[in-house]
């Protein structure tokens, strides 16, 4: 059988120790116990479900049987133990009863960190593992009018679940440590008791549970290893469990002072805050970790591999979680530093993956952007992604950000980017689906019998501002309630805001930066839809709207002749302009009403041009005029629906960056290439880094790149326990995993992608 992906030279090798703590880590992925779940295709379209928390609680009250959930693939911290959390009936809101406030989600919080079992593993010197979340132990329920409406703006494409998916400051504990941050909370504490502002006075003593949890929590640790220690007859082990109980000891309180210690912060941090739930990014990593490493180098505390070691333990454990490295610093100049290579080396030493993005701009240090490129080449699944930092910092700066803060932007997430610390951006999990108010415009041009193409128009852009206003009815229900409800605790402990002003980071004025993001799914079906109906329908009168209507209704059934006939139409991403230009019109139609929508703490809409995995879900959407079969998926993002490119690469580029992107939140060119193309080719990057810099320069967000045979792929879906495909990593769409992992649907339309032989 030929090779799914190419076979590359090693440059850095694994020490005897970590080889061992990889192939544990493997195993926990490959068998599924780092899986994470969805409830069903519903949730993925709409990000709304009665149960819905943006990922599906797999033990507890609010858990979805489990033979309805669909496995997104292994990026998730949580290790599944197979069973369900031991002291479930315990619980304090269980005991006490329920309520809806900071206290009382604290106490759970803390009940669920205290009874969660310490995991050392032999040789690993990076700790820290978790086998339940909160939301299997607490109910995550809005109420019942948050519910009802929920379940309305559905029917008119709207949804989301304002859980997760912001970005802390680890500037803050990193420099603060855990009993600098309690000190904090408890001088706020006094003040607002003293002020008699009860409310804040309730928050901030659920804060100060949580911060003291997690202290706690470490200390567990701490304690476990030096037990371990004392137990342990081999020196070398002896010595590990000795480094982590000293560590573990030093930062359950005190700000990390090597860089191992920073490391192990880190995980903790990660992990407190993931026990929480799935979805948050964690910032700029090259900046949060370069003066630890310095400092050790130069006291000859560590060496470059030990660095590039202890780094990889913690990749093998975070999983799905996103670190940015480049960009620029506030003066301008490029942020790139040793530790942005050694955060490449480690993944390239270890060839697993990270969420990990090289933030790109015209300055950078040219000799990092090569590395990247040739990590990327190498590796094959999309690490780096890419990303155009300055086109980042501009879409901050046009939201409103001040731009003395702006510079420290960072890509938090599949494809989206806010201010570490700064900013809850509610992203990632909402969502307008562009097909809904695309059906209205269409019924209520059939009921006014119109003649022209551009009433149509008009009617999409009343039935899209009608969505877009329900989503905001909605989301402001949630807010209203949502720092009661689900408060971002664990979160908010390293934000600049909550603290001091004791009002969570999901509360009103938590922090500066409250946007609404949202993702649009079918863009460019919807523009290849309304173009084919131009054509056809107005233009050359072969159909009316109405047979338009029955024939996609029917899914096409006894109308393949009109069905190719709308499939030949042009197409978006062939670089074509009259089909490009009326996506792009769609866009620009998208972004001029968000603008418009502002939130009920007065600040702004924003939307992505991507969606997470609801183009795959064919059972949900139906035919649509674009000659598309209710069976197959809707485009991913802004990329062109799978075979519909029949132009090359170059050309879907050239329409991708028509778009006027500075109006967006993210947004990605996914790309799939076949590893031939490497064939032959010497400096296997220098393809890779021409096409970026020519993408970014055009005025785009984000590459997302994978280097695998897609129809030697298929052959793991049949055969899954193959030990051949175990490893098999791709970048999905904004996120990475083991194919085997996924679910099938899911793997099915991935292999289905365009299969690029050449750039």
């Amino acid at each position: 059988m030929s090779k799914i992906r190419n076979d590359y030279k090693v440059d850095f090798v694994p020490g005897e120790r970590l080889k061992k703590v990889i192939d544990y880590n493997q195993e926990l992925a490959y068998t599924g116990k780092r899986n994470l779940y969805t409830a069903d295709t519903t949730q993925l379209v709409y990000h709304w479900t009665d149960k819905s928390n943006g990922v599906v609680p797999r033990t507890g009250e609010w858990s979805y049987p489990p033979e309805m959930n669909l496995s997104l693939g292994d990026h998730g911290c949580r290790v599944d133990n197979g069973q369900d959390f031991p002291r479930y009936d315990e619980v304090p809101s269980h005991v006490k009863g329920y309520e809806a406030t900071p206290e009382s989600w604290a106490e759970d919080y803390s009940f669920l960190l205290e009874n969660t079992p310490v995991s050392i593993n032999p040789y690993e010197s990076i700790v820290g593992e978790f086998h339940w979340e909160m939301n299997e132990v607490r109910k995550y329920y809005f109420g019942d009018h948050v519910h009802e409406l929920g379940r309305e703006v559905r029917k008119l494409g709207a949804g989301g679940t304002s859980h997760g998916h912001t970005c802390p400051d680890f500037n803050i504990g990193l420099t603060q440590g855990w009993g600098g941050i309690l000190k904090r909370i408890e001088e706020s504490l006094k003040l607002y008791e003293r002020l008699e502002q009860a409310e804040k006075v309730g928050y901030l003593r659920g804060l100060k549970i949580v911060c003291q949890a997690i202290i706690d929590y470490i200390k567990k640790y701490a304690d476990a290893a030096a037990k371990l220690a004392e137990e342990e007859k081999d020196a070398e082990q002896k010595a590990l469990y000795e480094l982590i109980a000293s560590d573990c000891a030093y930062i359950a309180e005190n700000p990390p002072a090597t860089y191992h210690q920073a490391i192990q912060w880190l995980q903790f941090a990660i992990m407190t805050d993931r026990i929480v739930g799935h979805g948050n990014g964690y910032g700029r990593l090259d900046l949060y970790l370069n003066d630890f490493y310095q400092k050790d180098i130069k006291e000859g505390r560590i060496t470059r591999q030990d660095a590039r070691e202890y780094l990889a333990e913690m990749f093998l454990k975070i999983r799905g979680q996103h670190f940015s490295i480049g960009g620029r610093l506030k003066d301008g100049s490029d942020a790139s530093n040793e530790m942005s290579f050694v955060i490449l080396e480690s993944y390239d030493m270890i060839d697993d993956y990270n969420n990990l993005f090289l933030m790109w701009h015209k300055d950078i240090d040219p000799k990092l952007m090569d590395y990247a490129c040739d990590v990327l080449a190498r590796h094959g699944a999309s690490v780096p992604s890419m990303a155009n930092y300055d086109l980042l910092v501009d879409c901050q700066l046009r939201s409103g950000v001040d731009p003395d803060i702006a510079w420290n932007v960072a890509v938090s997430g599949c494809q989206w980017f806010c201010l570490p610390g700064r900013e809850y951006c509610d992203q990632d999990v909402n969502a307008l689906v562009l097909l809904d108010p695309m059906w209205r415009a269409i019924d209520r041009g059939i009921e006014e019998n119109i003649t022209d193409f551009e009433r149509l128009m008009e009617l999409f852009t009343e039935e899209f501002k009608n969505t877009s206003e329900a989503l905001r009815v909605f989301k402001d229900a949630q807010y209203d309630v949502l720092d009661k409800v689900w408060p971002e605790m664990a979160t908010s402990l390293n934000c600049h805001g909550p603290i001091e002003r004791g009002v969570d980071m999901t509360g009103a004025r938590g922090v500066d930066y409250q946007y609404t993001s949202t993702n649009i799914l079918g863009i460019p079906n919807v523009a290849d839809s309304l173009f084919a109906i131009k054509k056809l329908v107005f233009e050359e009168g072969a159909y009316t709207l109405a047979e338009v209507r029955k024939a996609t209704d029917e899914n096409w059934k006894d109308n393949e002749v009109m069905r190719q006939r709308f499939l030949r139409q042009n197409k978006f991403g062939n670089d074509i302009d009259d089909v490009d230009e009326l996506c792009v019109r769609i866009c620009d139609i998208i972004a001029d009403i968000l603008d418009a929508t502002k939130n009920n703490r007065g600040q702004q809409y924003r939307a992505s041009l991507f969606q997470f995995q609801g183009h795959t879900c064919t059972d949900v959407l139906p035919a649509t005029p674009d000659g598309r079969l209710a069976e197959e998926p809707l485009a991913h993002g802004c990329n062109p629906t799978a075979g519909r490119n029949v132009n090359g690469l170059l050309a879907t580029a050239n329409s991708v960056t028509k778009i006027k992107n500075y109006k967006f939140q993210g947004g990605s060119l996914q790309v799939e290439l076949q590893p031939k193309f490497f064939d032959g080719k010497e400096n296997i990057g220098q393809y890779i880094k021409n096409f970026t810099e020519a993408f970014f320069a055009r005025g785009a967000f984000q590459i997302n790149l994978n280097i695998i045979d897609l129809e030697k792929l298929k052959d793991a879906i049949d055969d899954p326990n193959n030990p051949e495909y175990r490893n098999i990593i791709v970048k999905v769409t904004g996120y990475t995993t083991r194919f085997i992992c996924m679910a099938k649907p899911f793997q099915i339309e991935f292999v289905g992608r365009n299969n690029y032989e050449s750039i």
